[in-house]
C-alpha cells in the first residue's frame, strides 16, 4: 500500500538506477516480519483508506465467519487450527501476520494490507522514514539522500512502487496458489475440498480497480490512472510473474485441478510474453527464472508497448 509521496516518476528512475548500480534487483533484500498497517496509515492516509474499501480489508472480518460449507471444508482440509486467522496454511495469504514485540507470536490483525505487497517492513520502516535527520521533511529532502534512502530501503526488504515485477510475485504467488510455504500434499486436500483458483488472473484488471492507490504529485488528493503505456508496461511485469511463479509449482502437486490450472497460467503468460519483440522476452519464454523475468522488465523500462500487447488489455469496466 506504500507509495512514494513527491517526485514519483523521477524516484522510479532513480530508483532503478540505484538498485542497478547496487545489484540490488530483488535477490539481495533482508527478510523483516510485518508491522501492521496502522503504521503506514501514519503517513499514507489516503492509501490506507483506499484499503479499507477493498475485499482485502473486508476479509478480515468475514472470512473466518463464512458459514459456506466449501470454506468449513478447506478450512479443515488444510489441518490444524479450524480458525483461518491462526491456521498456518491459511495465513500465508489471507492475513497480515504481525507479533507486537520481537520474540512474540505473530498473529493476524488485518487481512492482505501494505506490507503484503510491499514487503515486511520491520528492517526497513525507519529507513522509509528519515528524509534527512530529526526533523527533515520529505519536501526539504536532498536528491543524495533520496538515493541513499531508497537503496538503502530496498535492501533492507522494501519493494517500491516502482518494482513491478516484485509487487507482481507477491500477488501471483498467492492469487496463483504458487505461494511458498504450501506443503504440496495440503494443497491437494484443499483443492479437492473446493478451494478455488484463477489462473485467468492478470495484474492490471486486479490492481487497477478497487485496490489502485497512485497518489503523486503535482495532486497528490487524485488517486492517478495509470497510461496506456504505463499499464501495458504493467501488464508485461505481471505476464513475466505469472510464468515464473507457474513454472516454479507447475509440477508440485499431481492435484489434476491444480496442474490444469498452472498449465494454463504457463500457456496464458508465454502467449503473452510471444508478443513482444525485446530478445529478453524469448529468453523469459525459453527458461521462466527470476533472473531473466527481472531482465525483461529492466529492458522495457519506459518504454510504450502498447503497439505490442494493448490488445491484450482488459477494459478498464472490467476492472475489479
Amino acid at each position: 500500500m506504500i507509495t512514494l509521496r513527491s517526485g514519483a516518476v523521477a524516484a522510479a528512475i532513480v530508483l532503478g538506477l540505484v538498485l542497478a548500480g547496487a545489484g540490488l534487483s530483488g535477490a539481495a533484500r533482508a527478510q523483516g516480519t510485518m508491522v501492521g498497517p496502522e503504521v503506514c496509515a501514519e503517513c499514507h492516509k489516503a492509501e490506507v483508506q483506499v484499503w479499507e474499501g477493498t475485499v482485502h480489508f473486508k476479509s478480515f472480518r468475514e472470512l473466518h465467519k463464512s458459514k459456506d460449507p466449501d470454506a468449513k471444508a478447506i478450512v479443515e482440509a488444510a489441518g490444524g487450527d479450524k480458525n483461518p486467522k491462526k491456521n498456518e496454511t491459511c495465513t500465508l495469504c489471507h492475513y497480515a501476520m504481525v507479533a507486537k514485540k520481537e520474540g512474540d507470536e505473530a498473529k493476524a490483525v488485518s487481512g492482505p494490507a501494505c506490507e503484503s505487497c510491499h514487503g515486511a517492513a520491520s528492517e526497513w520502516v525507519k529507513i522509509h522514514n528519515d528524509y534527512g535527520g530529526p526533523g527533515v521533511k520529505a519536501a526539504d529532502e536532498t536528491p543524495e539522500h533520496k538515493q541513499q534512502r531508497m537503496q538503502q530501503a530496498s535492501a533492507a526488504g522494501m519493494i517500491w512502487p516502482a518494482q513491478k515485477f516484485d509487487i507482481a510475485m507477491n500477488c501471483m504467488n498467492c492469487h496463483g496458489m504458487a505461494r511458498p510455504g504450501l506443503d504440496a500434499a495440503v494443497l491437494a486436500k484443499m483443492m479437492d475440498a473446493g478451494h478455488p483458483i484463477k489462473p485467468e488472473y492478470e495484474l492490471v484488471q486486479y490492481s487497477q480497480g478497487t485496490v489502485r492507490h497512485r497518489f503523486y504529485p503535482p495532486d497528490v488528493t487524485k488517486n492517478a490512472e495509470m497510461t496506456p503505456a504505463e499499464l501495458a508496461n504493467l501488464f508485461v511485469a505481471g505476464q513475466a510473474a505469472k510464468l515464473v511463479s507457474a513454472a516454479a509449482v507447475v509440477g508440485k502437486s499431481d492435484n489434476a485441478k491444480y496442474k490444469a490450472a498452472q498449465e494454463q497460467r504457463l500457456a496464458d503468460a508465454k502467449a503473452a510474453l510471444g508478443k513482444l519483440a525485446a530478445p529478453e522476452a524469448k529468453a523469459l519464454i525459453d527458461a521462466p527464472t527470476v533472473e531473466n523475468a527481472r531482465k525483461l522488465v529492466d529492458a522495457i523500462a519506459g518504454k510504450d508497448l502498447s503497439g505490442e500487447v494493448g490488445g491484450l488489455l482488459p477494459a478498464a469496466g472490467t476492472y475489479k
